[in-house]
């Protein structure tokens, strides 16, 4: 499916993506990262809030206190993975600020200030638990229609669904429950805004789908490993890009098994359930 572009973002710099609304890149690009995780500094009636503050790295702290003044009234967290977290401690200890994230952190050693749950509100925005990509993912949703989509719905890419952690069913119906919604803006975790969501939304969910019939005709021909079902459903070349696409196979996988359409034989794996099952 056609991904978006944008040119390589100035380091430390916070540009406007919407009203109220600026962007810092961290940092660190790379395969799975595209120019780097997108912090945004996000004006409300409380003050400037800090959603997702980026890796663990110095310089891009230093550009998110000096764009807020070191003013920062709170940090929320999408979710716990290392490239939206880990410049979190940092950032509290030098502004003061609480956090907020998912009441069920999928790190053990970071649990919030303020543990939000699915409906919340948190300055304005309303927290929506949309599980997929992690456990402890969410988004946040501005009145206006502009919603903070972070690693659920990217625009430079899919998003990478990795068992334990990523569930591929819990993936499918957060899609699911983001096509209701009547968003104009979604602002990602990593690349650049997407405008008018759904029609990207929607072929999303199609890839996916198509992927894992894909999948399954496979196994209809005989027992499959995931890397072999890589070689064969996948073009990508690159090590890195391989291991995540091998990832999101077995998500598929552990999803068709629990619809009782798919058996796992060891290392390799077959299509229908294993005998006695209901």
């Amino acid at each position: 499916m056609p991904y978006l572009t944008e040119p390589e973002p100035e380091r430390g710099l916070a540009t406007e993506v919407a009203p109220g609304i600026r962007r810092i890149v961290a940092g660190n690009p790379g395969l799975m990262t595209y120019h780097g995780t997108n912090t945004y500094l996000i004006e409300t009636g409380e003050g400037v809030v800090v959603l997702d503050p980026g890796p663990d790295d110095t310089a891009h702290v230093a550009a998110i206190l000096a764009a807020t003044r070191g003013r920062i009234a709170s940090i929320l967290l999408s979710h716990t993975h290392s490239d939206h977290l880990g410049a979190l401690p940092a950032l509290q200890a030098q502004s003061g600020a609480s956090t907020f994230a998912f009441h069920r952190s999928a790190d053990p050693a970071f649990q919030p200030d303020v543990p939000l749950r699915d409906g919340d509100r948190v300055a304005g925005l309303i927290a929506i638990h949309t599980p997929g990509h992690a456990g402890d993912h969410l988004c946040f949703a501005r009145p206006d229609g502009v919603v903070f989509s972070a690693d659920h719905v990217m625009t430079w890419s899919s998003s990478v669904v990795s068992p334990p952690g990523g569930d591929m069913a819990a993936y499918f119906q957060s899609l699911r429950r983001m096509l209701k919604r009547e968003d104009r803006l979604l602002l990602p975790g990593h690349g650049p805004p997407l405008p008018n969501p759904a029609p990207y939304i929607r072929e999303l969910l199609e890839n996916r789908i198509k992927r894992e019939d894909a999948i399954a005709q496979a196994l209809r021909e005989g027992p499959y490993r995931p890397h072999d079902l890589v070689d064969r459903l996948y073009s990508q070349t690159h090590p890195w890009l391989r291991q995540a696409a091998e990832r999101n196979v077995l998500a598929h996988l552990i999803k068709l098994r629990s619809e009782g359409r798919a058996t796992q034989l060891d290392q390799s794996w077959t299509m229908g359930s294993s005998l006695g099952d209901g």
